[in-house]
């Protein structure tokens, strides 16, 4: 992208439009360039997200435990309802809320190495992002609650089985490979994507 640059600092992402010759303004390069397609990934190959932060959680009573997870429902509500396509390039684990927020996504890849599961029911607890619901829809009710009620997690080979993954790259390739991905649909028409 020439027209549109972004710049992360910690938690906050920074979108410029970057034509200071015509004091920014938006002409169609640059809005296209606004609706094309977001990558969600995790810093490293050892974890996409490995979860809510169960140190934070464990302090919280019921009326902290509700706030947190009206906060993650407002996040992955807003990744689900944007209006260009996303993919989650799964770099590692994708446990709980990692996975949940993977399902939060239009397309799902994942490196050799993942490992994907919803563990909560190990801890007493259930998927409390939005799982319970965006699971069945991908893989159907009998895998999900196979997923849900076990704990266990499963790798990459099993998610691309039961269709919860699109595809499995090796572990170096995944983000060329989805980068090639966005790169194709980034291509087609915004109108058509968008549709």
């Amino acid at each position: 992208m020439q027209n549109i640059l972004v710049e992360r600092y910690g938690s906050i992402a920074v979108l410029t439009v970057n034509r200071p010759r015509a004091l920014n303004a938006l002409n169609t390069e640059t809005l296209t360039e606004l609706e094309r397609v977001l990558i969600v990934t995790g810093t490293g190959q050892k974890a996409f997200i490995a979860g809510a932060d169960i140190g934070e959680m464990a302090d919280l009573d019921a009326k902290g435990a509700k706030r947190f997870a009206a906060v993650a429902h407002r996040a992955f509500n807003a990744l689900d309802d944007l209006r260009v396509p996303t993919i989650a390039a799964i770099n590692g684990y994708a446990l709980g809320g990692g996975l949940e927020l993977a399902l939060c996504c239009d397309i799902r890849l994942a490196a050799e190495g993942a490992k994907v599961g919803q563990p909560e029911v190990t801890l007493g607890i259930t998927p409390g992002f939005g799982g319970t619901q965006r699971l069945p829809r991908v893989v159907g009710a009998s895998y999900a609650m196979q997923l849900v009620l076990t704990g266990k997690p499963i790798p990459a080979s099993e998610a691309l089985r039961i269709r919860l993954v699109n595809a499995v790259y090796p572990d170096a390739e995944l983000m060329d490979k989805a980068m090639e991905m966005a790169g194709q649909i980034a291509g087609n028409a915004p109108i058509a994507v968008q549709a």
